[in-house]
């Protein structure tokens, strides 16, 4: 997502799903702008509880069957963890971005974030396990710029870093 830009032009806010299916999450990571809602459907034939104790939005959805559904609004920008209290293996990530410039990479790590005004900015890009890096980027009249972020992190059948742009 783009840091330290405001958002006038458009709300931004959008509507996104995490699913209960298989005793897991899915997808285990979103990618909203302030303000967006999220729900929490149940698909599996047993209880599941939604929950979080981040700072951003913490909340606790209570026990809940299969065929229901719970929505959260995320006003404030952050990070936000999401488990099941009930299972102890769910876990799922929400990217509450500080406006609409913000998407979630392809399984490539390719990204591209559109209609961003001329200007100097901040992009911040977030790996659950390598962290938050921040990199300044000059976008020009034309529009366009070309930005790669390269993350330390070893994936398990990897011997060297993953580069992600």
């Amino acid at each position: 997502y783009i840091e330290g830009v405001a958002d006038a032009a458009a709300p931004g806010v959008v509507k996104a799903s995490i699913e209960q299916r298989d005793r897991r999450f899915a997808p285990d990571l979103v990618v909203i702008p302030a303000g967006s809602a999220v729900s929490f459907p149940n698909f599996d034939p047993i209880f599941h509880n939604v929950f979080s104790l981040s700072k951003i939005k913490s909340f606790d959805l209570g026990n809940y069957p299969d065929g229901q559904s719970r929505t959260v609004t995320f006003p404030a920008p952050g990070l936000v963890a999401v488990y099941c209290h009930l299972h102890s293996n769910m876990s799922a990530t929400i990217v509450v971005a500080p406006n609409r410039w913000a998407t979630k990479a392809d399984g490539k790590g390719g990204f591209t974030l559109a209609d961003v005004p001329a200007g100097t900015y901040t992009v911040v890009a977030w790996h659950k396990t390598a962290g938050t890096f921040r990199k300044t980027i000059v976008i020009g009249e034309k529009g366009d710029a070309n930005l790669s972020f390269r993350l330390p992190y070893v994936g398990p059948k990897d011997s060297e870093p993953v580069a992600h742009r």
